[in-house]
């Protein structure tokens, strides 16, 4: 038999393969079902054989390009399953005042925070093209750092006219680069100033906005913003609910600050992901634990804003929450592009291990996009979507933190990088 590509001699081949189907939980996130002098061969976008070294070179003895991993990990590649990659201009100026000893929330209450992006955004998109290519090159970066399927969030627009332009502009994304893209619609991101009396108004504004997205196949996902200061549970329902009813699938930001039902609203609704949970009931990790909700940590944030608290990550895998890491990139809490970084901020700051840290970030961030049938882990079937890392065992992922251990990387069985 003959490969497109055979990839062989792997100090460790990581399949992070699930052995029950579906996203890890519990114990199961430190399986990452390591094949020690592994290989793995690839026909077209797909991979058609995984094992030891020995056996796969028997069964493949040509292929087109063989690939020698001697020492270096091969992993799937990750899945960063929250961004927010389109936006126009930076907020370096609100870093210096973190440090100066002024928060998020106050920073976002006087004139800065999400809606001095939005402002920008609104500015920037009468140059679409130039935004365009602004968040091709973020998406090249994270190809380079072994993103290889990503998320993308709308919400610095926050009037019809720019959130449906972002909508598009994510949707030219799409069909211009390697990376796998999947749009989500978060109108609901933060009042907008011209609306900061007219609460009312905006909830209606949203919902117009969610029919021009279902008619025009704009999303996949609706995401609200359920905290003090942005969308109340009640204003989330009344959004999720015609998001729902439109075919969206739902996603919800969190307890990113403060605790106000929004895990327990998110479970009720069939959210497909609840995100940050920085602030979390027992009762909502119950619920979530109970309907496999998958809560998608955002360690970055806490690092970046110079917080003490992260989400409790060891109570949210003890209690049976399958757990996802992704970057949150955006301008204003977490300015990565790196799933390494986060990997070790994640073991570093909530003691994740490594190999849950890996888990998180691969395939179980697979099933918060509902993708992980297809990436997420190394298997007979699932798209070709792999790195290799300049390292001999992945415990050192995390270890060496701040620099880009990747060496190649391989999307749907091409060499891009």
């Amino acid at each position: 038999m003959t490969a497109q590509v055979l990839i062989k001699n792997a100090s460790e081949l990581v399949t992070v393969r699930s052995a029950k189907g579906g996203p890890k939980t519990g114990t199961e996130m430190e399986d990452l079902g390591v094949i020690r002098n592994g290989a793995v061969a690839i026909e077209g976008k797909e991979i058609i054989a995984v094992g030891g070294t020995d056996e796969i070179s028997a069964r493949f003895g040509r292929a087109e390009t063989v690939i020698d991993a001697r020492n270096k990990v091969v992993l799937p590649g990750f899945v960063d399953c929250h961004t927010h990659l389109v936006f126009g201009g930076s907020r370096e100026d609100e870093f210096v005042q973190k440090i100066k000893g002024r928060s998020y929330l106050e920073i976002m209450q006087g004139d800065g925070g999400i809606l001095s992006t939005v402002e920008k955004t609104r500015e920037a998109l009468a140059w679409p093209g130039a935004l365009l290519e602004r968040a091709q090159v973020f998406l090249d970066r994270m190809l380079t750092f072994g993103t290889t399927t990503a998320e993308i969030k709308t919400g610095y627009g926050l009037s019809e006219e720019s959130e449906l332009a972002m909508l598009k502009i994510i949707a030219r994304l799409k069909d211009s680069q390697p990376v796998d893209v999947v749009v989500t619609f978060l109108g609901a991101h933060a009042l907008p100033k011209e609306h900061q009396h007219r609460r009312d108004d905006y909830v209606q504004l949203v919902l117009g906005m969610l029919e021009r997205v279902k008619t025009e196949g704009l999303a996949e996902y609706c995401d609200v913003f359920v905290e003090e200061g942005a969308f109340s549970p009640s204003e989330a329902r009344t959004i999720l609910e015609k998001a729902k009813e439109y075919g969206l699938r739902l996603k919800l930001h969190a307890g990113e600050f403060n605790d106000i039902g929004g895990a327990e609203l998110g479970v009720e609704l069939g959210a497909v992901s609840i995100d940050h949970l920085e602030h979390i009931s027992e009762r909502g990790m119950e619920l979530m634990a109970g309907k496999k909700t998958i809560g998608v940590l955002l360690p970055g944030v806490p690092f970046h804003l110079m917080a003490a608290r992260y989400a409790p990550a060891r109570k949210l895998i003890a209690a049976g929450v399958p757990i996802a890491l992704a970057s949150d990139f955006n301008p204003g809490s977490c300015p990565t592009l790196s799933m390494q970084m986060i990997i070790a901020l994640a073991c570093r700051q909530m003691k994740m291990t490594p190999a849950e840290a890996i888990s998180a970030a691969t395939i179980n961030a697979a099933y918060a996009l509902d993708r992980g049938n297809k990436v997420g882990s190394i298997e007979v079937g699932k798209n070709a979507d792999i790195i290799i890392l300049d390292i001999p065992n992945h415990q050192q992922l995390p270890y060496w933190f701040g620099m880009n251990l990747v060496e190649r990387v391989i999307k749907n069985g091409v060499i891009v990088r």
